[in-house]
């Protein structure tokens, strides 16, 4: 019986498609390795076996632009943006961003892949309509480009997957509560249900680059390896919301991370930067395999983190 499960898992893995080559840059947070603007957002540029994703697009409409050009980055061959969830801080640099490379090449930045639930209509505390996703999407799609919706993991390039919604198996909360959302049972609490991320296979372990993690982090690296393949967390990078959590929290978050072999972390945006350093250690890292993911940072799979000057 050992054997046969043996045999199976080894099957599974040399059959998955495995990605060899990947670099992810980070193009928005707070902090600049050594050039660039920072912000309270996220963006990076993903670029395995040759194929380049934009995933999330700051906040500020000029931000993300802006650190492009200073770090030498073209966007202007991408024709795919993954946006994590609908809260402005990843989506502001969008319409911007796709506007500018029209004028390069139409296809540049034309087709957005995002969760389901994304356009679900949202109300403030105080029940202001926030229409800034519904416009968006009247924009983007007034260019000419479009949005794919997904409600389950999906592979959308070989060994590139979206996890989709992730099921909050554990109790972490990663949202303010502060707004609401519109569901067939009524106004309630906004979970930011279509929050996801994007999962590299790769022959090292699973590499998850996240927007902010508000399903919580816990639930998304162990949904990924239960969705897409049983292997260990080669490297986490992005936002992942753990400014707020206390050490308490911060404990368990990390335990996990043990458990699930965590080979990297590149904690950018709302991470935090005292939550980086207690994962750190926690975990047993060192500086050159968990930093702070400053604007300009860099996790190469052959080479690993480079987080620039201001976080090494």
């Amino acid at each position: 019986m050992k054997a046969l499960i043996l045999f199976s898992f080894v099957c599974l893995t040399l059959t998955a498609q495995v990605v060899r080559s990947l670099r992810v840059e980070v193009l928005s947070s707070m902090l600049t390795a050594d050039d660039g603007i920072g912000e309270w957002g996220f963006a990076a540029v993903v670029e395995a076996d040759g194929h380049r994703i934009l995933f999330d697009t700051g906040a500020r409409p000029d931000t993300v632009l802006n650190n492009a050009k200073e770090l030498g980055v073209d966007l202007a061959n991408i024709t795919d943006v993954v946006l994590s969830h609908h809260h402005s801080d990843h989506t502001g640099g969008l319409m911007t961003l796709r506007r500018a490379m029209l004028e390069k090449n139409p296809a540049a930045l034309s087709e957005a892949w995002v969760g389901k639930g994304i356009f679900a209509a949202r109300r403030s505390g105080q029940g202001k309509p926030l229409e800034f996703m519904a416009n968006t999407k009247r924009d983007y799609e007034a260019s000419g480009a479009k949005f794919v919706e997904f409600d389950h993991p999906v592979e959308v390039w070989s060994g590139i997957w979206l996890t989709g919604p992730v099921p909050r198996k554990y109790p972490e909360r990663n949202w303010s509560g502060k707004t609401q959302i519109q569901t067939p049972e009524g106004w309630q609490e906004d979970t930011i249900p279509e929050d996801m991320s994007l999962v590299i296979n790769t022959a090292q372990g699973l590499v998850v680059v996240s927007g902010c993690g508000h399903s919580g982090m816990v639930n998304t690296l162990e949904y990924a390896r239960s969705a897409i393949r049983k292997a260990p967390i080669h490297a986490a990078i992005g936002g992942f919301h753990l400014y707020q959590l206390d050490d308490e929290k911060l404990r368990w978050t990390a335990g996990k991370l043990k458990e699930f072999g965590i080979g990297n972390f590149l904690g950018a945006h709302c991470t935090g930067i005292e939550a980086v350093y207690r994962i750190r250690e926690l975990t047993g890292l060192d500086r050159k395999r968990c930093s702070v993911g400053a604007v300009g940072a860099v996790y190469d799979l052959n080479t690993g983190i480079d987080p620039g000057s201001i976080a090494r």
